[in-house]
């Protein structure tokens, strides 16, 4: 059985890859079992992997909402735009749970010219720039134009001293971030010219899909019970994370649910986070 990518190339029907990535979500082996079969029962020579994956997302819904979020997570990250801002402020939050202190676009003179860096972190007297590659589509990739651009850039910040965190740091490191993936030539350019690499799936242990579920910090953008449009209004509200919304749930209200749906959603929130 053939399927058809976003990218428009056909492959063969993987049921299981499917099924594991299912099972990423939490999800108990016998729903991801079911949820597979029904979506082989319906298969058809051409279907798209996005309708495949709608069909998964909807059924996992129909037992877990946390489950579908845990599954949704990919897309969720695309919704931290259009222009990549509140992803920038999520990648912070998730060097920030591993112990770094951060600065959000931070502006740095660097020998030639002024730069703005998307997040700046501190870790064990090392001091880093970070800047995020965002994409709002899943068939968008990182290329090798990428970090070549952001290494031009680290080398003209390095040579100088940078008042951050209350004192004046060199910056000896350059971390480049994507939320998709970065290509072949991408990550062969960028691991030789010494930047570190962070993706959706890259490295394979220590990535970002990893660090969320190791550090429980899952994005807003998530959650189920919530529209695209609601999410939108939270994120203005600079509510990043799933985690930070119990403790300001009068944003919901704020934005117009009523208290069936909100008590709805910190549901959904307690479901996530105890996983």
């Amino acid at each position: 059985m053939k399927v058809v990518k976003q990218s428009g190339h056909y492959v063969d029907f993987d049921r299981e890859k499917l099924r594991k990535s299912m099972l990423r979500s939490g999800a108990e082996a016998s729903l991801v079992d079911h949820v597979v079969q029904k979506i082989s029962e319906s298969l058809y020579d051409g279907i798209s992997t996005r309708k495949i994956y709608k069909q998964a997302y909807a059924l996992l819904k129909k037992e877990s909402s946390s489950h579908a979020a845990r599954y949704n997570l990919k897309a969720a990250l695309q919704m931290l735009g259009p222009a990549g801002f509140f992803f920038e402020k999520f990648i912070a939050r998730l060097f920030e749970r591993q112990g770094y202190q951060t600065e959000v676009n931070c502006f740095l003179q660097g020998t030639c010219v002024t730069h703005e860096i998307d997040v700046v972190v501190q870790k064990n007297e090392i001091t880093s720039m970070i800047e995020c590659k965002f994409h709002a589509t899943p068939v968008a990739v990182t290329d090798v134009k990428v970090p070549m651009y952001i290494l031009s850039r680290f080398n003209d910040i390095k040579p100088i001293e940078h008042k951050v965190f209350g004192r004046f740091h060199t910056i000896t490191a350059c971390i480049l971030v994507t939320n998709n993936r970065f290509t072949t030539d991408a990550l062969t350019f960028g691991t030789c010219s010494g930047l570190t690499l962070l993706s959706w799936d890259y490295p394979q242990h220590e990535n970002i899909r990893h660090l969320i579920d190791r550090e429980g910090l899952y994005p807003i953008t998530c959650l189920t019970t919530l529209t695209a449009v609601e999410k939108e209004k939270v994120l203005i509200q600079g509510i990043i994370l799933v985690s930070d919304l119990p403790n300001q749930s009068h944003v919901l209200e704020t934005i117009g649910l009523s208290p069936q749906r909100i008590k709805n959603v910190l549901q959904e929130i307690r479901e996530l986070t105890k996983m």
